[in-house]
């Protein structure tokens, strides 16, 4: 039978007179009710449920918002990623979502966790109309013990109602679609998408506000791992970077136990994973290149807009004909080998992830403190296909402060000066990554081997290249070792993987000009030694 829903949780919203609801409800149930419902269909071998999400198949940008009141106008940094939404505005629509419930067969009900540390962790819990959004956040948030649920009070809730759609003019949104935080109510409103992804996102931005500001904990847009746990002090390695830069990818090796591939705090006593779960993308994904995500697939795990063979239910992760941001969601526990605490020490390796569109950057530098500073607040990347919703080219070069800005409502200095603490307190080591293209700009050139990547990344880890020869990088004055064990040496000059060396000449000046340009809004605020770490011009 199912729990009985705390009614009072959802009535100081507007919502009293409600359908049946299905509170925390086992993964075979919530499977069975998609099926019933037509919101999914079981794929054939693995078993995992195949949903697509519609017009949606990434993030909305332009649709999200933060209510500006009192406890938010001073704090939050305004502008194109933060959008203020007034506090008398946003109730209506939390009328408008209230009656639009009330009209529901169905409604699932998640009480749920985010964050491993208990001195940190908020109580979420999520509404839904579907039944398969409520299995995504079942997976994707840390489930709470029968005893903590019996005891269970949400400190933020989450209203997904993809069926409810937004009229502009009448509602002061930007489109259908409307994401909107109320840090003073505490709830997430999701109307007119039915991208799960906006529910967890949005609860990591709800921590990246709280934390901060309440707890001098850094939040962080990054996986992690540790390898040996029998060593004393672990070798905990984070990996910083946008959507398709490899942060799951290469957290998920099958010689490191996993903490987690998205969302994390650094407190004083080490990092701890927000989440329970894990939300990797699975465009080209093969047994080969990622066995532990491949292998993570299987009854319980939601694929999303991934391309099925509706006669025999197979999957074809090759297809990118609904969009190239597909998706699966499962538990941390999917992984085999994965930290079941979800925590670990302070890390001993930063590593920041980019995907390098232009192909100049080289695929592995040690990073000065400065450096690290700069290229933090530059959180350089590519945008890729499918990641945010309307894009219009397949691949455009991008710069996200903290490798993370569409999620921080605090100025980005204030994360960059936690990490640079954390960084010195604590003496970790830290480099560049590029996992990009060589040879060439997108299109043109390839991306860098995975198994050359990994090779470096253990490297990194491994301490093998400390104190390596390096040699500075005449664009971007990064240090870049002359060898490292286990990769061809002819990769690690980009310059010398091009044909055309004007055209890299070329490339990348191009490209080290939009990083002074794009580093100019924190010249500012940053010392006159992080603002000279940049590149240079040869």
């Amino acid at each position: 039978m199912d729990l009985a829903v705390r009614k009072e949780s959802l009535e100081r919203f507007g919502v009293e007179n409600l359908g049946a609801v299905h509170e925390n409800l086992p993964p075979a149930r919530l499977v069975e009710a998609s099926v019933r419902r037509r919101e999914g269909m079981i794929s054939e071998p693995s078993g995992a449920l195949v949903v697509r999400t519609g017009k949606r198949t990434g993030r909305s940008p332009k649709d999200r918002f933060i209510v500006e009141d009192n406890l938010t106008r001073e704090v939050v940094d305004w502008g194109a990623v933060n959008k203020p939404f007034s506090s008398e505005a946003f109730g209506v629509l939390l009328e408008k979502a209230a009656g639009y419930v009330e009209n529901l067969e169905e409604v699932f009900v998640v009480d749920a966790q985010a964050g491993a540390d208990e001195r940190f962790s908020l109580n979420v819990q999520v509404v839904t109309e579907q039944a398969w959004q409520a299995l995504f956040a079942r997976q994707l948030f840390r489930r709470p013990d029968r005893e903590e649920l019996d005891s269970f009070e949400p400190e933020w809730t989450v209203i997904s109602m993809p069926g409810l759609l937004m009229e502009p003019d009448e509602d002061g949104t930007e489109s259908e679609t409307f994401v909107g935080l109320d840090f003073t109510r505490r709830v997430v409103l999701v109307c007119g998408t039915r991208y799960a992804g906006e529910i967890k996102k949005s609860i990591f931005t709800v921590l990246n506000f709280v934390l901060p500001t309440e707890h001098d904990v850094m939040p962080m847009h990054c996986s992690a791992n540790v390898g040996d746990e029998a060593e004393e002090e672990g070798d905990v390695a984070l990996f910083f970077g946008l959507s398709g830069t490899g942060k799951t990818t290469l957290s998920a090796d099958p010689e490191r136990s996993l903490i987690g591939d998205d969302e994390h705090g650094w407190s004083d006593a080490g990092v701890f994973n927000f989440e329970g779960g894990c939300y990797a993308k699975t465009i080209d994904l093969s047994p080969e290149k990622e066995p532990q995500i491949w292998d993570a697939i299987r009854f319980g795990a939601v694929l999303e807009n991934v391309a099925m063979d509706r006669r025999t239910r197979t999957v074809d992760f090759t297809d990118a004909s609904i969009t190239e941001n597909t998706r699966v969601a499962y538990p941390l526990e999917f992984i085999e080998g994965a930290v079941p605490e979800g925590s670990g020490p302070h890390p001993k390796a930063v590593l920041f992830l980019t995907a390098d569109a232009f192909g100049v950057l080289p695929p592995i530098s040690a990073l000065s403190p400065e450096q690290a500073a700069y290229y933090f607040l530059s959180g350089y990347t590519a945008k890729l296909a499918g990641t945010e919703a309307d894009m219009e080219t397949a691949v455009e070069a991008t710069f996200s402060a903290c490798f993370g800005a569409p999620f921080l409502p605090l100025p980005a200095t204030t994360y960059a000066t936690m990490l640079s603490e954390r960084l010195r307190e604590n003496g970790a080591r830290c480099y560049l990554i590029n996992t990009g293209w060589s040879g060439g700009p997108y299109g043109v050139g390839k991306r860098v081997d995975i198994a050359a990547t990994r090779e470096m990344v253990r490297a990194v880890i491994g301490g093998r290249l400390d104190g390596a020869e390096t040699r500075a990088d005449p664009f971007f004055g990064l240090n870049v070792p002359v060898e490292v064990p286990g990769v061809p040496t002819e990769i690690l000059d980009p310059k010398g993987t091009w044909s055309d060396k004007d055209a890299y000449d070329e490339q990348a000046q191009k490209l080290a000009d939009l990083f002074r340009e794009n580093f100019e809004k924190f010249e500012s605020s940053v010392s006159e030694e992080v603002k000279n770490a940049g590149p240079r011009r040869p």
